[in-house]
């Protein structure tokens, strides 16, 4: 957490000329002040990873735990973000069966919230991964959802209820 809030506070510290430019021009527009903000260079990996081994392993687990793990916002009953609720009714309306299928509530902990956009550096919550693979955010589900894509996904995966007890048939009548 330390590196986070230093990253944050030289992210907004002015540069000494930027100070002096603004507080010689305090009665101006707010706009003409923050265009001088310093912008920090780009750090290096090292400096950027902000995601502890610990929180990379677990997130790995959570991962390879089922065939089809959501994180989002809330829980599959009760979704806590509108993204939450439409990524959860598309895995319904798909058939995914519930025995391969797991979800994690990142609003429980914030370390797992921070250290999911930075493991699939993808910005935004829900995130979908199927056979460990990421695959998108709730606007990537919707897209492929529409298109068919999504259907054919999971069918190859094998994770759809209908699929499953298709299977079952099949084998009942050999």
């Amino acid at each position: 957490m330390l590196s986070r809030s230093l990253f944050t506070r030289t992210l907004l510290r002015p540069t000494a000329a930027a100070a002096s430019a603004t507080a010689a021009c305090a009665p101006r527009a707010p706009a003409a002040a923050r265009a001088r903000w310093r912008v920090p260079p780009m750090l290096s990996a090292s400096q950027a990873r902000l995601l502890s081994d610990a929180t990379r392993q677990a997130i790995d687990r959570a991962v390879a735990s089922a065939p089809v793990v959501l994180f989002m916002k809330g829980t599959p009953e009760t979704p806590q973000c509108g993204f939450s609720r439409a990524s959860i009714q598309i895995l319904g309306l798909q058939g995914v069966d519930p025995d391969k299928f797991a979800a994690f509530n990142v609003l429980e902990d914030a370390e797992l919230r921070a250290g999911i956009k930075e493991y699939s550096d993808w910005p935004t919550i829900p995130q979908l991964y199927i056979d460990k693979e990421f695959v998108g955010g709730c606007d990537i589900l919707v897209s492929m959802h529409q298109n068919g894509e999504l259907a054919k996904m999971l069918e190859e995966k094998k994770v759809l209820l209908a699929a499953e007890s298709a299977e079952a048939e099949g084998e009942k009548k050999e």
